[in-house]
């Protein structure tokens, strides 16, 4: 058990602020256990102590960065209308800005993008389905202008891809 736990947190921190620093500039499989100890000021049994290698830095600064369902603020769609949610998203992002923006970039973690879009994917859904009687609502006010069919398989279309990707 470790006496101070203040102390060990710092500890790990640093390593990972470490890890940061070196990943901002080169690819995750060129960086070095060695580099990160040295450049925190650690031997590499410190390291160890809180990380298998550099992928296990990498896995758990990512797992800090996505987000529980618990963790999400409900979606609260006002007056029935099917806005996207974008206030919390970028509520979100701006928290963790430092490492979104290296992440989602072009020299960062491909599967990253798609474990923060599995994480609150099902909060959107729920607010589509929590909302589902305003477009049903909807839909019948305008005559059904769209066939059941297509209808269904527009809304299945919007939670699974979402907006961006329903449009183009």
């Amino acid at each position: 058990m470790k006496k101070q736990p203040a102390v060990t947190a710092h500890t790990k921190q640093n390593l990972i602020d470490s890890f940061w620093s070196l990943y901002c500039e080169k690819r995750l499989e060129k960086i070095t256990v060695k580099e990160i100890t040295q450049k925190a000021g650690y031997n590499r049994g410190t390291f160890y102590e809180y990380f298998t290698d550099v992928y296990d830095v990498l896995e758990q600064i990512e797992q800090s960065l996505i987000p529980t369902i618990e963790e999400l603020p409900p979606i609260v769609m006002p007056n029935k209308n099917i806005d996207m949610p974008f206030g919390m998203f970028m509520s979100l992002y701006e928290k963790n800005n430092k490492y979104y923006s290296v992440l989602l970039g072009d020299n960062g973690d491909p599967a990253f993008a798609s474990k923060l879009k599995n994480s609150t994917k099902p909060i959107i859904k729920q607010a589509f389905v929590d909302n589902n009687k305003g477009i049903m609502s909807y839909w019948f006010r305008q005559n059904k202008v769209l066939p059941a069919e297509k209808l269904v398989a527009l809304i299945y279309e919007l939670m699974e891809n979402g907006v961006m990707n329903t449009v183009s």
